[in-house]
């Protein structure tokens, strides 16, 4: 079995594992939802790319000009197009618009259950492994830098945190998950702590 075939058999094993949605209020249960809310779908691409034997998850920092999440670190992906066929159609979508990700250049292993942002996107996270050889192409009018993250680190509960600031008058909890200069927070964090938590053997 190969390094690239171990790698697919853990996340399969640990989308598997994971069966509940997760949401940007986790951590915030003073929030009261309105049941009949609004929600618009969107997909986001958990590209893994393997480098020098080791896997790597690819992750941008979003241009500071767009209208949400500016300037924050996030997986390639967006809201669904009415000419998508599917959620991962989406995602593949994103990431080839966003960072030059060919559709055809992932293999897609599965589906993690939706995030819901405070932003009122209901995210579905798409888990796929690069094939062949990748050199990121941002779009800078959404994407400041793409970024490799070690998959390992990611998705060590060890590394993730719990922190907080003010939002509409309420103190916020949410996790955070840093590498480097680079601070992994709010909904990526979130996704990424579910995945974590599926690789839980």
């Amino acid at each position: 079995m190969t390094k690239s075939d171990d790698l697919s058999t853990r996340l399969i094993g640990a989308i598997g594992r994971v069966h509940q949605a997760s949401s940007d209020f986790d951590l915030f249960p003073a929030v009261d939802l309105p049941e009949n809310r609004t929600l618009r779908p969107a997909a986001v691409l958990i590209a893994i790319q393997i480098i020098d034997s080791d896997p790597h998850v690819i992750l941008t920092e979003r241009a500071s000009t767009l209208k949400h999440h500016a300037g924050q670190v996030a997986f390639p992906g967006g809201k669904r197009d009415q000419d998508d066929a599917n959620l991962e159609e989406t995602a593949l979508r994103e990431a080839d618009e966003e960072i030059g990700l060919r559709p055809k250049n992932v293999q897609i292993l599965g589906q993690m259950p939706s995030h819901e942002t405070v932003t009122g996107f209901t995210v579905t996270p798409v888990i796929g492994i690069v094939r062949d050889t990748f050199t990121p192409k941002p779009d800078h009018n959404e994407v400041a830098e793409v970024f490799l993250a070690p998959l390992n680190h990611v998705t060590n509960i060890t590394q993730f945190s719990v922190q907080g600031r003010r939002w509409r008058n309420q103190r916020r909890s949410y996790y955070t998950v840093p590498y480097g200069p680079y601070y992994i927070w709010g909904a990526t964090a979130r996704i990424l702590r579910t995945l974590a938590e599926g690789m839980q053997e």
